[in-house]
């Protein structure tokens, strides 16, 4: 089992953090491992949706599908592989941290399969560092607005 939790305060208002980080054609910009995002449902983040994700990981090109599970704008997006090379869901909450800050925790978790199982460790250690990276590009990217 893999359950990777990342959190970071991001000195800008909640709606404004929210709406950046669940818009997937941001991803690009802020996740250090994501190289493209593209709808294959229509461009509207709804329940349902569905989104292909090209990254690299651990030094291997990955191609997923994310669907949108949960989504309650400004609180909380809940995305789960559709498509890929394991099981994985990947959850944003937001929540209020001050007057014009807003607390971001992103976690990551699944259960691989086959030989990736024996990896999850390493798969575990790596994503913690790659979300900590994640994270602070978004609060450099918002912050410097």
């Amino acid at each position: 089992m893999v359950d990777v939790v990342t959190k970071a305060v991001i000195e800008r208002p909640r709606a404004e953090v929210a709406a950046y980080a669940a818009d997937p054609a941001n991803a690009p910009e802020w996740y250090v491992n994501i190289d493209s995002a593209q709808w294959q449902s229509e461009p509207i983040l709804r329940e349902g949706s569905r989104i292909a994700f090209s990254a690299k990981f651990l030094g291997r090109a990955l191609s997923y599908v994310y669907e949108v599970v949960d989504f309650v704008p400004l609180e909380r997006l809940v995305m789960r592989t559709a498509e890929g090379p394991f099981p994985m869901q990947t959850t944003y909450n937001w929540e209020d941290s001050g007057p014009a800050a807003t607390l971001m925790v992103l976690r990551n978790n699944g259960e691989p399969r086959g030989f990736s199982r024996l990896m999850a460790p390493l798969v575990g250690r790596s994503m913690g560092k790659a979300n900590t990276a994640d994270l602070r590009n978004l609060k450099k990217l918002l912050e410097s607005r």
